[in-house]
């Protein structure tokens, strides 16, 4: 179970707790006190860095225990600052179960909203993997975007983590 504060800003601090190794890039964790504030997607040449804290550690321990098993349940305490139509997304999107996706149009219907503006919320996630935005795909059944990019290495890695899905 992820558990979320969405009741106060943090500002998180520009600097990582960890760089975790993926097979698609190099996972740049930040974390303030006990929340998961950001996991970034950094180039596969990036420095690796040990967890410098214990949350930082637990936050790796978890990312590589679902590198290596896709239908792992993360359990953080998260930090998901954001509009309260970006929080309904972001909890959409974690209702979407292992294995399968929902579209950008199915989560709009969902929430009486837009799929480009479902598309921009889901751009906005900070903390993708343990919130899977990868799983919200085109309504013709395409990819569709991610990262807010058409193109390019974002979509290697959202292709990438659909096919350890499975799906």
């Amino acid at each position: 179970m992820v558990r979320a504060n969405t009741s106060r800003a943090i500002d998180p601090v520009n600097t990582y707790q960890a760089k975790l190794l993926a097979p698609f890039a190099v996972l740049g964790i930040k974390t303030v006190e006990d929340w998961l504030t950001d996991i970034d997607y950094l180039p596969t040449n990036t420095t690796i860095l040990a967890p410098q804290t214990e949350l930082a550690k637990e936050v790796c321990r978890q990312l590589l225990a679902y590198l290596r098993e896709p239908g792992f349940t993360f359990d953080l305490c998260l930090h998901i600052s954001g509009t309260t139509h970006q929080q309904r997304v972001w909890q959409a999107i974690q209702e979407i179960p292992f294995g399968k996706t929902s579209s950008y149009a199915e989560i709009a219907t969902r929430l009486h909203s837009a799929p480009r503006a479902v598309g921009r919320a889901c751009g906005a996630n900070r903390l993708p993997i343990v919130i899977p935005c990868h799983r919200v795909i085109s309504k013709s059944g395409g990819i569709g975007g991610f990262m807010n990019a058409s193109e390019g290495n974002p979509l290697k890695i959202k292709r990438w983590l659909l096919q350890h899905e499975s799906t």
